[in-house]
């Protein structure tokens, strides 16, 4: 089993030298739209040149799966902006892909909480729509033609029976490259396991798993019940299974993400996800991004046998098949 550790949108240690800038929607309307094109023509290269410096020191510190940011392209899908954030920047974007294919880095989106595809009001759906494209968009920039998106089932307004069939009409009215994007992914508080692996087998999507969802909701089932159907889901995709890990904040807020990662919950995991033939990325959600992700890995090097390919590539031991001692 080889693993593969990602993190999301930002290096907090490259983050005092390169970061995305932001335009809001005010700050546009006070520029006016002529001025405000020129401006957000500045900020999308300087994002890009980001995005740039940050995949190739992720590729010097050997990590090879990242979460792209949706902000690095702002008010790319607000309703009274209409920009071309493709065709004026299309070198770039084609540089950054065949970096991103030349060193086999996994890239993905994870859309905010605005994208609810089965929302019960048409403006939110009609918008959520808009976002799928958007990133279709960048995935045709960048010239990845299996590009993935995650998304939670999404609302449960009228009842979750009546929920999912909304999300599986909508999801038969998108065109066929959108539908060919979705992945789903169990939430904390609503679409258990259960609910999102009964609809991504309808669907025939692949399910990721998120650990820390799981953890705060899930049902009578413990994960060994649920995982070698969701890890089937991924079979045809082209792509290892992908899982989400987090540890929550605190006893209080449990649902909140920390800034590390557990060590010992992430090795629990581990001795329950080795059983299985697959190879897995797994994307750590905490808030301390990449400085979390080499806490973690200098944690897995000392006190668990695993041997390790890149900064952030390992397998496991033989020794791994005993229980850690630890």
């Amino acid at each position: 089993m080889k693993i593969r550790l990602g993190y999301v949108a930002i290096s907090l240690t490259l983050n005092d030298y390169i970061h995305y800038k932001t335009l809001s929607f005010s700050q546009y309307q006070k520029l006016g739209t002529e001025k405000a094109n020129v401006k957000l023509t500045e900020i999308i290269l300087d994002n890009l040149t980001v995005l740039e410096n940050i995949l190739r020191y992720n590729v010097k510190n050997g990590i090879y799966f990242y979460r792209l940011s949706q902000n690095m392209i702002p008010l790319a899908t607000h309703p009274e902006v209409d920009f071309d954030y493709i065709t004026p920047f299309l070198t770039k974007w084609k540089r950054i892909g065949q970096w991103i294919k030349r060193h086999q880095i996994r890239v993905d989106f994870h859309p905010d909480q605005f994208c609810v595809l089965n929302s019960h009001r048409q403006e939110v759906v009609t918008s959520s729509i808009k976002i799928l494209e958007f990133i279709y968009a960048i995935y045709q920039a960048l010239g990845i033609d299996n590009g993935k998106v995650v998304l939670h089932i999404g609302s449960s307004v009228i009842g979750k029976k009546e929920s999912i069939e909304r999300f599986k009409k909508n999801f038969f009215q998108l065109p066929l490259p959108l539908q060919q994007m979705i992945l789903l992914e169990n939430d904390d508080k609503i679409y258990t396991i259960e609910d999102t692996l009964a609809l991504c087998e309808e669907l025939h999507l692949q399910m990721v798993l998120d650990y820390h969802h799981y953890r705060c909701n899930h049902t009578q089932y413990n994960l060994d019940h649920f995982l070698s159907r969701i890890l089937a889901t991924w079979k045809e995709s082209g792509y290892p299974p992908k899982v989400h890990f987090s540890s929550p904040k605190s006893k209080q807020e449990k649902r909140a993400h920390s800034f590390y990662l557990d060590y010992k919950s992430f090795v629990q995991f581990l001795e329950v996800i080795k059983k299985y033939p697959y190879d897995v990325d797994i994307m750590l959600e905490c808030k301390g991004k990449d400085e979390a992700l080499f806490r973690l890995v200098r944690q897995l090097k000392f006190l668990y046998p695993v041997k390790f390919f890149k900064q952030a590539v390992f397998t496991l031991t033989e020794d791994s098949q005993e229980k850690n001692s630890h």
